[in-house]
């Protein structure tokens, strides 16, 4: 088994030291106790950077998912025996290499750059915190002696941050998880066994492999290079043989989807608002005359596409039933609700069938803080006003993600899961709606606000990887765009492009066997902080014992050969 994380880092003997073991290549091996300098902090601070921009490349909209595990190993590497006050420091800076670009959309989505720099130092902060436990826990016994326990120890820690970053505060922002990088990528049909914790984990596993190729190269050991880049790429490949689960088990659905468009920004909000309902009613019929003979069992219209609630709104209330009468089939479409006599709104899908209107409903669970509601609005005022540019906070629905819509030609309701916009990074929240029986998965979304931005094509990767987590066919359909149709095991059928008015129909299977993930629930997330937590304490405990002692970290750039 070639070495890992730098296993051959070695530097001078200690007195006390045995002689060294000669290894395959017939080079004597670093003594035990060795001591691995760590390299100067400005390389190690570049190497992270760059790192961080590679990660970032990975995704959409450029989605060169080998740069994953790249960016993942410059990190290793730049983390090869720092403090944990220095790792910190790396981590940091290859955060800020990554946050920034990916969600520089935060900039045209707000008008200012203050939240963009807010949100990527916040994100960035966790990243530092990956830093500063991977120090300690590298150094734990069981750690240190086997090179395939410290690979996966590092993919342990890196994804229970990971998932912290995801759920707190506010719930959390899972936005740039490794996995949604991986859409395109053999890693996908990990998914259906894992989740976004294998997925990343796997990423981090093979970028470990990739750290010990480049020592390996350093050390001019070549040999153990080749084989060893061969293994990672072997590794990387391999889940492609998995098999990949389509078909379907309980009849298919002829969905038809529509993308209506926006008008010009600068009209008045109403003006607006009824303007987009009356783009998708023709877009409804345009879906209709394309459709010919062939009648269509459900159409969706996107996040925001009834802003002014037809169920209260008689003018609006007709548009929607004409576009339900012209299809002949359930609707299902976006909307906000004002309760009487509460200073909130509800973003809420609701099914519509033509003459009796609305049916059911199914309200957001999990707002955008400070971009749907902001929390602790007056401490935050004093450090913006941007703030108040949320005048109606919007709160959270209590009932979960499923919505049954009646389907005649089945004969039956079919329980549709209903994740809204940004809910679709959230994995239990998809999950709760698959095990309580969707068959299909619909992401509505409202992507105006995001201009041309790679928002669209980012949480496109998130409903393709739900997708093939859950084995669900799913649907993504946005104002105006990028929406899709994704098969279950998440290839995309169809999509548009962005700022246009388009229709998409295909027939797609319903299904109801569940995953592995799907029947994991929370027990992987809970055995990931179990596993790390354990790892950072047996280091932390090692620190202590042996106060200044310099670490010999086997993640370590290779020192000049004795």
């Amino acid at each position: 088994m070639p070495p890992a994380f730098g296993s051959e880092a070695r530097s001078r003997q200690l007195p006390s030291a045995p002689p060294r073991p000669v290894n395959r290549d017939g080079h004597r091996s670093g003594p035990v106790g060795a001591v691995a300098a760590p390299i100067p902090f400005r390389t190690a601070a570049a190497l992270a950077a760059v790192g961080g921009w590679l990660t970032n490349l990975a995704f959409p909209d450029r989605g060169w998912w080998p740069l994953a595990y790249v960016g993942i190993a410059f990190l290793l590497v730049a983390l090869r025996g720092a403090r944990p006050g220095r790792a910190a420091g790396t981590g940091l800076v290859w955060g800020l290499g990554f946050f920034l670009p990916h969600v520089s959309w935060a900039v045209q989505a707000t008008g200012s750059v203050l939240p963009w720099i807010a949100l990527s130092l916040f994100q960035a902060a966790y990243v530092a915190g990956f830093g500063l436990l991977w120090a300690h826990a590298q150094q734990a016994p069981w750690v240190r002696r086997h090179p395939v326990v410290q690979a996966a120890t590092a993919a342990v820690v890196w994804v229970a941050v990971e998932q912290l970053r995801g759920s707190w505060p506010f719930g959390g922002f899972p936005w740039g998880y490794l996995a949604f990088s991986q859409t395109d990528a053999p890693a996908l049909r990990l998914a259906p066994y894992g989740g976004e914790i294998l997925v990343s984990a796997f990423v981090v596993l093979v970028a470990a492999l990739l750290t010990t190729t480049l020592q390996q190269v350093l050390r001019g050991r070549r040999v153990s290079a080749s084989l060893t880049a061969a293994g990672a790429v072997a590794v990387a490949l391999g889940p492609g043989l998995l098999p990949s689960h389509v078909e379907q088990e309980l009849g298919r659905l002829r969905v038809g989807a529509v993308q209506g468009d926006v008008p010009t920004q600068g009209a008045h909000w109403a003006e607006q608002a009824r303007q987009i309902t009356a783009n998708h009613t023709r877009g409804t019929e345009r879906l209709v005359a394309a459709s010919g003979q062939d009648p269509l069992d459900l159409v969706l219209w996107p996040e925001s596409a009834a802003d002014i609630d037809p169920r209260v709104d008689a003018s609006q209330a007709a548009l929607v039933d004409a576009a339900a009468a012209a299809a002949d089939a359930p609707l299902l479409l976006g909307t906000q609700r004002f309760p009487d006599g509460q200073d909130v709104r509800f973003n809420e899908m609701v099914v519509w069938q033509a003459g009796q209107g609305a049916r059911s409903a199914y309200a957001k669970q999990h707002p955008v803080p400070f971009g749907e509601y902001v929390p602790y609005r007056d401490f935050f005022r004093q450090l913006t006003p941007l703030v108040d540019r949320i005048t109606t906070d919007m709160a959270a629905g209590t009932a979960p993600a499923i919505t049954a819509i009646p389907i005649e030609r089945l004969g039956r309701d079919v329980p549709v899961v209903t994740g809204i916009c940004f809910e679709v990074a959230y994995a239990d929240i998809i999950r709760e709606g698959v095990l309580l029986g969707g068959e299909l998965i619909v992401i509505p979304t409202n992507n105006a606000s995001f201009g041309r931005s790679q928002e669209s094509t980012q949480q496109l990767a998130m409903s393709r990887f739900r997708a093939a987590e859950h084995a669900r066919a799913t649907v993504q359909i946005s104002t105006v765009g990028v929406s899709a149709l994704i098969r279950p095991d998440g290839t995309v059928v169809k999509r548009t492009g962005l700022f246009t008015a388009e229709e998409l129909v295909a027939s797609l299977p319903l299904r109801t066997t569940l995953t592995p993930a799907a029947r994991s629930g929370p027990a992987l997330e809970t055995g990931t902080y179990v596993l790390a937590a354990a790892a950072v304490t047996a280091g932390v405990l090692r620190r202590k014992r042996q106060p200044g002692r310099p670490s010999s970290t086997s993640c370590a750039w290779p020192g000049p050969r004795a």
